[in-house]
């Protein structure tokens, strides 16, 4: 956001936990600064029946779509002023990276859980179910998600060696219905995001023939 009169709003990327269950938000961290690019690579999932002539034209899934982006995170204008920034001053950014870090890691008290049950002898432990991660990039672009690469470059430090300025690598992988029940919040979710798509390929302006040279198809 900047500082002229009247600017405006720039909305910010990033992440968000729910519970699958009851959509209820458990963590919303946004990226202090949005990335340049976000690539994405759409997998199409095509019916493999070589030679099948009735399988040419078929899909059987919607396609993987994975995404990666890196985000930078800064203290150095915070480390400017301590006094309004305490911990910043404390812990450089290590609370934003660990924000993202525990996303894909198992909380230790289920942990700790899962060891007191294999002492107590039980043969098959299951896990528990994980809260559910959304990439939000505008509001048209709410995607289950699941991390799939995460990379961390810490490129500065302060006296007490925390780190003040990083570069986040992230690949993501959108959770589709075929991934997720339909019923589910995640599946809910990618059927909104694909209708949402199928309305902005109907607003897209037609082409012509013409245009490609072509009177019609022969």
């Amino acid at each position: 956001m900047t500082g002229f009169p009247g600017s405006p709003r720039v909305v910010k990327g990033g992440i968000v936990l729910i519970d699958p269950a009851t959509a209820a938000v458990a963590r919303v961290i946004a990226l202090q600064y949005n990335p340049d690019t976000l690539s994405r690579t759409l997998q199409v999932q095509a019916m493999e029946g070589e030679g099948d002539r009735l399988e040419a034209l078929r899909l059987k899934a919607p396609p993987i779509e994975t995404l990666k982006l890196e985000a930078e995170i800064d203290a150095t204008d915070q480390l400017e002023f301590p006094d309004q920034n305490p911990l910043a001053s404390q812990a450089g950014i290590y609370p934003q990276l660990a924000a993202l870090e525990t996303i894909v890691y198992p909380a230790s008290a289920q942990l700790q859980a899962n060891d007191i049950l294999a002492q107590t002898g039980t043969l098959e432990i299951a896990p528990l179910e994980a809260p559910l991660t959304l990439f939000v990039w505008s509001k048209t672009r709410v995607l289950p998600i699941r991390i799939t690469e995460f990379s961390i470059t810490e490129e500065a430090f302060d006296t007490a060696l925390n780190p003040i300025r990083a570069k986040v690598s992230l690949g993501l992988r959108v959770l589709s219905v075929t991934d997720l029940s339909f019923g589910h919040k995640g599946g809910m979710l990618f059927m909104a995001y694909l209708q949402g798509k199928e309305r902005l390929a109907a607003q897209s302006p037609a082409g012509s023939l013409s245009a490609l040279g072509i009177a019609g198809i022969p």
